[in-house]
């Protein structure tokens, strides 16, 4: 993957965290915090991962979703009691302490978001290199 690629990955990592922080300190209502905010959760993990992980790992959302929906059910067996971190705030934030099936269904629309990316990428680079066989076939 290139540089720019990176950096772009990068930034929009930076943006989507800065948004989720936002979101967590001053929205408190009942549909942006809870679902958008676990929809986001998923793609800032994607974008991410996405610094450092090449083009070529096409299932990545849906391994990301599948962490998600790990932690998540984790959650319902509460991890953080067993591990003793009930008292930290940080991973009590992290980790999460109250299991919801709303929570997967969000992960999931962020995984289907991420995958609908994933395919608009791959059209747009098989237009591309067709874009440039028959450029190359006109010479």
């Amino acid at each position: 993957m290139n540089r720019k690629k990176r950096i772009a990955y990068g930034i929009v990592t930076l943006c989507l965290l800065i948004i989720e922080v936002l979101i967590a300190l001053f929205v408190h209502d009942n549909f942006i915090r809870p679902y958008i905010g676990d929809v986001l959760v998923v793609i800032v993990l994607y974008t991410f991962i996405r610094i450092w992980v090449v083009e070529k790992c096409r299932l990545l959302p849906i391994y990301i979703c599948v962490f998600a929906v790990i932690v998540e059910v984790l959650q319902y067996f509460e991890i953080v009691k067993i591990l003793h971190l009930e008292n930290n705030a940080f991973f009590r934030i992290l980790l999460g302490s109250v299991f919801d099936v709303k929570d997967i269904v969000c992960y999931a629309v962020g995984g289907i978001i991420l995958c609908g990316y994933e395919i608009l990428l791959e059209r747009r680079k098989k237009k591309t290199m067709k874009n440039n066989y028959e450029s190359i076939e006109r010479k």
